[in-house]
């Protein structure tokens, strides 16, 4: 029993000695290291260094197929609103020239409103088989709209109606060679008739201008309101070349339309036309 108790007394002893050992070596305060820890601690650092290394190069190796799975979905996420930002601005820059085109109509029916009752109306067609002859617009008998009526944009004259249905109507352009338009030389006075040409150059022609009469370059040309359809003092378009007709009875003029007519959008026709 003695034996038994001595042992247990020692070993008691080993523990309390190692606990207290281990006490002094943790303690945070201790900034110095014993000869073993240091041995230790030295032989060890080595492997350390080594395991951090392998543990980057894990951490690379598992992260960078999920990193470029994710960079790829934030790149396509990013084409994506890049593309529906610019599908927005085509919109916003489609909308604003609408408005700055409905609002130039706006303001000529309100200046023009002692002179015209003017209706709006937009261009939904053009003839395949007579590009610059012929266009549809929305509008028809159900609007008001008749034949020979008056068609124009704040530029200037664009033609008449020809044909009309319920809800849409035909014009003859300025520019068909089957058009006619009695018109004047604002600064002379001078008559004759715009009609269109068999080129599809957007040009139309003043025919039957008198030799005599003082013709020159950049002079506009105006409606002279004969003939009953086209009220007087419309707007036509700008001389741009003078040359004698084969008869050498008159001078004819190209003229160069105020109004675009192969970009037409919106245009405005004269329903009534006041005193």
């Amino acid at each position: 029993m003695r034996w038994v108790t001595a042992r247990r007394v020692i070993l008691l002893a080993v523990l309390v000695a190692a606990a207290l050992a281990a006490m002094r070596i943790t303690v945070p305060e201790r900034t110095r290291l014993t000869p073993l820890e240091s041995m230790f601690r030295d032989t060890i650092a080595p492997v350390q260094i080594g395991l951090t290394w392998l543990g980057r190069q894990a951490n690379r190796l598992i992260s960078f197929p999920v990193s470029m799975i994710r960079a790829g979905e934030h790149n396509q996420a990013l084409e994506e609103e890049v593309a529906r930002l610019e599908s927005q601005v085509i919109q916003l820059n489609e909308f604003k020239l609408e408005n700055e085109r409905l609002t130039g109509l706006l303001n000529y029916k309100q200046v023009m409103a002692k002179t015209y009752d003017l209706l709006a109306a937009s261009v939904v067609g053009r003839d395949p088989g007579n590009w610059f002859g012929i266009i549809t617009l929305n509008r028809g008998i159900n609007d008001g709209v008749k034949e020979n009526m008056t068609v124009l944009t704040p530029e200037g004259l664009v033609g008449r109606v020809v044909s009309v249905s319920h809800a849409t109507c035909e014009v003859l352009l300025i520019t068909d060679p089957r058009s006619g338009v009695g018109s004047l030389i604002q600064d002379t006075r001078t008559s004759g008739i715009v009609e269109g040409t068999t080129t599809s150059s957007g040009m139309t022609k003043m025919i039957h201008i008198p030799n005599n009469a003082p013709v020159e370059v950049g002079q506009a040309v105006i409606t002279s309101g004969l003939g009953s359809i086209f009220p007087k003092n419309i707007p036509v378009g700008e001389i741009t070349a003078i040359r004698r007709e084969p008869s050498g009875l008159f001078n004819s003029a190209d003229i160069r339309p105020f109004a675009d007519l192969s970009r037409l959008e919106e245009v405005l026709i004269i329903v009534k036309t006041y005193p």
